[in-house]
């Protein structure tokens, strides 16, 4: 860990939020040297913090070995410059592993992914969070979506118990709920907006308080991700409406026409830019050539 606790809160609930795709060559394995060129890469511009093996990253496909190496290469690439948030998740043991892995090769951090499948109550996932943050001493971050879905009573049972951690990831875009654990919580914890193509939300994010999100999109054209950023938070509001009519509006239409494309056309657009990834691995399916084309056109409409 390279990054005291309080440059790790403020680097990642301030900033813009790199969440890399994870590279795999044509047999499907991890490649780590073409995954490194991408790390360097995205580096160039103006993020606050790296997040990897992420769900863009497809943490869910990874196996725990590949992703110790995929955080150990993150960690060495970015050289100190900015923090790196691992993901953890699936159970209680396997978050476990996963948290000592990212932990043993230099993270700053976890990202708290909901338990596998099953259905559960409000106590049984803060006993599952909290778990796994009394496993570590790494900063946790608790992706808040699906069926491990926290109201806010339960938020503040799980910040007062943990005291590692240190922010909350927004998967459902329930600006009610959100604004609701916000008041609840206050300013204990960090909040960021973390549904898929975060950026439709982010100007009703920011009405609650809400400084930051996970751009997928970062990974394909970097330069307006970040200049859409810059203008949110300016107060451009002329900029954000082009930018969402021109790009975001469309790209959501296009990642709607599929489930699991909120992956699959990211890595789409990184093979158009020059910085091929390699294919998603099974469940999830590339775009068909069509759809390939209308995101081409996407991508140089606003490069």
């Amino acid at each position: 860990m390279t990054f005291s606790r309080a440059d790790v809160t403020r680097a990642a609930g301030d900033g813009l939020l790199s969440f890399p795709v994870t590279d795999f060559d044509d047999a499907g394995r991890f490649d780590g040297e073409s995954y490194r060129k991408r790390i360097a890469w995205l580096l160039e511009y103006d993020i606050s913090t790296l997040f990897v093996a992420g769900g863009t990253g497809e943490f869910f496909n990874l196996g725990l070995e590949e992703f110790g190496e995929i955080v150990r290469i993150a960690v060495e690439e970015t050289r100190g410059r900015v923090p790196v948030i691992a993901s953890a998740g699936q159970s209680i043991t396997m978050a476990k592993a996963h948290a000592a892995a990212a932990e043993a090769a230099g993270a700053d951090g976890i990202l708290l992914m909901p338990p596998y499948l099953t259905e559960c109550s409000q106590e049984g996932i803060v006993e599952y969070a909290a778990q796994i943050c009394e496993s570590t001493s790494l900063n946790v971050i608790y992706y808040n979506r699906a069926n491990g879905a926290l109201e806010a009573q339960a938020v503040k049972a799980l910040a007062e118990r943990c005291p590692n951690l240190i922010g909350l990831k927004d998967g459902r875009g329930d600006i009610q709920s959100l604004n609701t654990i916000i008041k609840t919580v206050g300013d204990r914890l960090i909040y960021i907006g973390g549904v898929p193509t975060a950026e439709i939300f982010a100007e009703a994010y920011l009405s609650i308080g809400v400084n930051t999100y996970s751009s997928a999109v970062f990974n394909f054209v970097p330069e307006m991700a970040v200049h859409f950023y810059k203008s949110l938070r300016a107060g451009d509001h002329d900029t954000v409406a082009r930018l969402t009519n021109d790009f975001f509006i469309p790209f959501v239409a296009l990642r709607d026409t599929c489930r699991g494309y909120a992956v699959s056309l990211v890595k789409a657009g990184a093979a158009q830019v020059g910085y091929p990834a390699g294919n998603v691995r099974a469940p999830l399916t590339m775009p068909n050539a069509e759809e390939v084309e209308q995101l081409k056109t996407l991508i140089e409409r606003v490069r």
